[in-house]
């Protein structure tokens, strides 16, 4: 085992953020090195590939200025390692945990890899509570549940960010223990970021945020996560709370993980992403849940883009395997000015059962999300006769069910920027049922 540091002159190419080590002696994949050019130019990096003595080394920065004779490339016998402490809360980085907002680098309590580790399933507790979104469509018919992970599939052009941005903010966990926020945004635009950050700061100091803008390192784009999931791991299991972690966007990251993997000359496999991108992915997602005996949880909110509207693509295909159901956005959603423009019909919560319920929101919870489903589902189908026949040739009975559709769209999916808890939802989705069972028009 190797126990020293090993610095080396020998650096053969440097093709923009790749730089190329000849004569390596001993190195890792994914060990840390830091690069000193002459002019005192210091950047940090991770060791991509290792082919016999040649090192390939992915570098955090711009490498404009390094000399090929001159700088030197430091191997630190050591992997990432995120700096823990309770003084994170409220506080911005980027995608190599260095501070976004003006204020210095907090002292750590103590570092831990960022590589972490799947929780053992005998150590797992089963997902139990509700977390409130404040997003009627999810938290009625689509609870998240404390220590589940459950995927936003969304599509090009969707209002996903503002989504995204509204839970950040409306988030809640009813109850007297502590509930923070993990949010790590991947391959941002400059007005996203901006978008984002102005968010944030109308939020008091119960987040933790890490930004990575498009045209940083792509392998931050790997990074973030790993430093934001360590950090919710280190809040819910040593400091008892209960986080709540946004990932977005996912498909940057996986686009991400293809790049590095072309870089590394390895095989491609499903649309020219890695054989392994499934354990990757599950790495990341795996690291979500409840502990037996032990208060603090985490519980994960990924977003993804759907290439080309295709759910059967390998990034959100791969994520439903792994995950626990799906929020799905719908651009016919979207095109009526439904906001949020989530399609109901699509979506899945499998642990909802266990999260709702007399002790938990109300003993009625499971009843109307059931008839609500049937009664939209009803009413979707009698859309498309309707198109054949016209409304005038349905019967009553079938009428109803067109105007209970249409109702449930325009006053239970949509809410605008309205925050509405979870009993608000109930009474509304009880108001709908009763019209129609009252057989309002």
């Amino acid at each position: 085992m190797r126990l020293a540091e090993h610095c080396y002159r020998s650096i053969d190419a440097i093709r923009g953020p790749l730089v190329f080590v000849e004569r390596v002696f001993e190195a890792r994949i994914g060990e840390t090195v830091t690069l000193l050019a002459p002019n005192g130019q210091r950047l940090e990096g991770e060791v991509l590939k290792i082919d016999t003595k040649q090192v390939l080394i992915q570098v955090f920065g711009e490498t404009s200025g390094l000399d090929l004779e001159k700088t030197s490339v430091t191997f630190h016998d050591t992997v990432k390692r995120a700096p823990l402490s309770r003084h994170c809360l409220g506080r911005i980085f980027n995608g190599s945990f260095e501070p976004l907002d003006g204020a210095p680098m907090y002292i750590p309590e103590r570092w831990e890899a960022v590589s972490g580790a799947p929780i053992n399933p005998v150590a797992r507790a089963y997902p139990r509570e509700m977390i409130e979104t404040g997003i009627t469509a999810i938290d009625g018919l689509n609870s998240l549940i404390k220590g589940q992970k459950l995927p936003i599939f969304s599509s090009a052009g969707l209002p996903a960010q503002q989504l995204v941005a509204q839970i950040l903010s409306q988030a809640r966990l009813p109850g007297t223990g502590e509930f923070v926020v993990v949010f790590v945004a991947l391959g941002l635009h400059f007005n996203e970021f901006n978008f984002f950050r102005n968010t944030l700061e109308q939020m008091p100091n119960r987040f933790v945020a890490f930004f990575n803008l498009a045209g940083e390192p792509v392998v931050e784009r790997l990074l973030a996560p790993r430093l934001g999931l360590t950090v919710a791991e280190d809040l819910a299991f040593n400091h008892q709370m209960d986080v709540l972690v946004i990932i977005s966007d996912m498909t940057n990251y996986c686009d991400a993980l293809r790049e590095i993997s072309t870089s590394r000359e390895e095989l491609p496999g499903r649309r020219g992403y890695p054989g392994y991108m499934y354990s990757d992915l599950a790495s990341l997602y795996e690291r979500a849940g409840r502990l037996h005996d032990r208060p603090g949880s985490v519980t994960m909110l990924p977003v993804l883009t759907m290439p080309e509207d295709d759910i059967t693509h390998p990034i959100p295909d791969l994520t439903g395997y792994i995950t626990e159901g799906q929020i799905v956005l719908s651009r016919e959603m979207h095109q009526k000015g439904i906001f949020p423009p989530i399609d109901v019909l699509p979506c899945l919560s499998r642990l909802m059962q266990h999260g709702i319920g007399a002790n938990q929101t109300r003993a009625d919870h499971r009843d109307i999300a059931n008839q609500l489903y049937q009664n939209y589902a009803k009413g979707r189908e009698l859309r498309k006769l309707a198109t054949v026949v016209g409304t005038d040739g349905l019967l009553e009975e079938d009428r109803k069910f067109l105007h209970m559709a249409d109702e449930f769209e325009r006053r239970f999916v949509h809410q605008g920027e309205e925050r509405r808890d979870i009993l608000q939802t109930l009474d509304l989705g009880l108001e709908l049922l009763n019209e129609y069972k009252r057989g309002t028009p």
